[in-house]
């Protein structure tokens, strides 16, 4: 089991440094990797390189150069490092990209834009695919090249070795790809793959130059800071890449402070010892939103919210039932209640506002007499169901009981049970048969693929149909947009009507910045290449 499933797990690490009293929560990152969808097959000459949402500043403000920002971050304790492709919570991922890149990241959206990647071209059978590397260089002057690439893929699928991208690298048949010059690299894959710009996006897949080296003493990557200093669960520090290929930072230095509790996150915010705090709370939002002692940011969509219905056993096995429960929910009042408010509501298919998203498909609305109907031609009066649910994650606990209550109404009981935080995403894989359920960002492509094929390895609603594998192989050897599209928009209008996902909303997620931060962009969500871009964060 992928224990990332959820956007927000936690663990006890040890205690965080005085500066911070009582920290000691530590925040798992929320984004299963994997992919990020791709635009257009073939791109060339393209930079990757968003404006961004205020690149002015306010009244007319210009970026100016200097100073240092300091971030505060959920840690991981004594065991954090450098290592860009060991990283796994949300720190661990803005450390990694400042000081390396990847081939190429996931734009707003969520399709894939070039980044160390200048472009890329497959050949009919979309097999084989050609990758031309940017004019790049590793912080220690020598270029980035299509060996440093083939060496970074061959020790994130190193056997040995469990680095979070290796599944995502999983299609590339590295022992066939080849590096054709110093700046063009070869990838052969297993299969045909239209998304394959999704691999070279994935989470932790990371280029580093050949050969060993001390991640957390001397680590070299080719990313817009360099190296100053690390102190694991304490302190990182960084300073300006002059020579970074898309443009030496405004900031003179960045420095990543862990402060794992939500409170001292904003306190600290507020009592001026750091100028961004990552992942804030809805009440912490609401009680200092417009006025006028800090900013804050809200990343619409960022998470998923939901419930998981197992489509294998009795009672979702009728897919009427399904139905039903889709009808039940009043998504407002679950995003009102469980979110406080800080987010939008669904329609029961990830991805909202995503490459592929089916937008044209009708809102459902809460409708209990036809639920009721529903359930009386399955024979399922008076029913009676288990929903499983857990503190692992903010409102999960809230969002059951409004369901239950809601759910009363159709004249189904719902009984609660409230399971352990630390097994919670391995128990409900294959127990139970509804559970809470939420999701980080990802492209739709890979929520597909990892969770809705027969041989997904975290399908947590066993939903299993051969005609519905069929028709992602077919989007996958589909070269033409257009037509991929669709043939996505009928997956989605198939589980828009029967799939085993009750999505009833997104959660924002919260960023808080200091008054004279700027360049944070309010239209990246969590771990997309705009979310913790401080090589474009300056300070007024």
């Amino acid at each position: 089991m992928n224990t990332l499933e959820s956007p927000l797990n936690t663990l006890e690490p040890p205690l965080a440094p005085a500066r911070f009293p009582g920290l000691h929560r530590r925040g798992f990152l929320a984004l299963t990797g994997g992919a990020a969808g791709l635009g257009a097959l073939s791109l060339t000459g393209c930079t990757g390189n968003a404006p961004a949402a205020d690149p002015a500043g306010k009244a007319g403000e210009r970026p100016k150069r200097g100073g240092r920002l300091r971030a505060a971050f959920a840690g991981g304790g004594a065991s954090e490092t450098l290592d860009p492709h060991r990283a796994n919570l949300f720190s661990d991922a803005a450390r990694a990209k400042a000081l390396f890149d990847k081939l190429a990241d996931h734009g707003h959206d969520l399709s894939a834009v070039p980044r160390l990647a200048s472009g890329w071209e497959p050949n009919a059978r979309l097999d084989r695919w050609k990758v031309t590397l940017r004019q790049a260089a590793f912080h220690n002057g020598e270029p980035v090249t299509a060996d440093d690439v083939l060496y970074s893929y061959r020790r994130i699928t190193d056997p040995k070795k469990a680095f979070r991208a290796k599944a995502s690298l999983e299609p590339i048949d590295l022992e066939a790809s080849r590096a054709l010059d110093a700046r063009t690299i070869e990838f052969v894959l297993r299969r045909p793959y239209a998304e394959f710009p999704n691999v070279l996006a994935a989470f932790g897949a990371y280029i580093v130059p050949r050969g060993e080296q001390d991640f957390d003493h001397k680590p070299v990557g080719s990313g817009p800071f360099r190296f100053v200093s690390f102190t694991p669960g304490t302190s990182a520090v960084f300073k300006r890449n002059d020579d970074y290929w898309g443009g030496a930072p405004y900031l003179d230095e960045l420095q990543f402070l862990v402060a794992n509790e939500e409170s001292a996150r904003g306190n600290a915010l507020l009592g001026g010892q750091v100028e961004y705090a990552h992942e804030l709370g809805p009440t912490t939002a609401r009680a200092h939103e417009g006025r006028g002692r800090i900013e804050i940011v809200r990343l619409r969509k960022s998470a998923m919210q939901g419930f998981a219905m197992k489509t294998d056993r009795a009672p979702f096995d009728d897919k009427r039932v399904r139905e039903a429960f889709f009808l039940i929910a009043d998504r407002q009042e679950l995003v009102d209640g469980a979110l406080s408010g800080a987010g939008e509501i669904g329609n029961d298919l990830f991805g909202k506002g995503y490459e592929y998203y089916a937008e044209s498909l009708p809102q459902r609305a809460q409708d209990l007499d036809r639920a009721r109907e529903l359930l009386k031609q399955a024979g399922t009066e008076n029913l009676k169901v288990t929903l499983d649910t857990s503190p692992v994650a903010s409102g999960f606990t809230e969002a059951a009981a409004i369901f239950r209550d809601q759910a009363a109404k159709a004249g189904v009981t719902v009984e609660i049970r409230t399971g352990s935080k630390d097994s919670y995403w391995k128990d409900i894989l294959d127990s139970g048969t509804i559970a809470s359920y939420r999701s980080g960002a990802m492209p739709i492509e890979a929520h597909i693929a990892q969770r809705l094929l027969t041989d997904s390895t975290t399908n947590a609603t066993k939903w299993q149909h051969k005609d519905f594998d069929a028709l992602y192989q077919q989007a996958q050897s589909t070269r033409d947009k257009a037509e991929r599209t669709a043939v996505y928009g009928r997956m989605q209008r198939r589980l828009h009507s029967e799939g085993g996902f009750l999505i009833w909303g997104f959660a924002d997620w919260i960023l808080g910045t200091a008054r004279n931060v700027r360049g944070v962009r309010s239209d990246a969500p969590a771990n997309s290449l705009d979310w913790a871009r401080f090589d474009e964060v300056w300070l007024a």
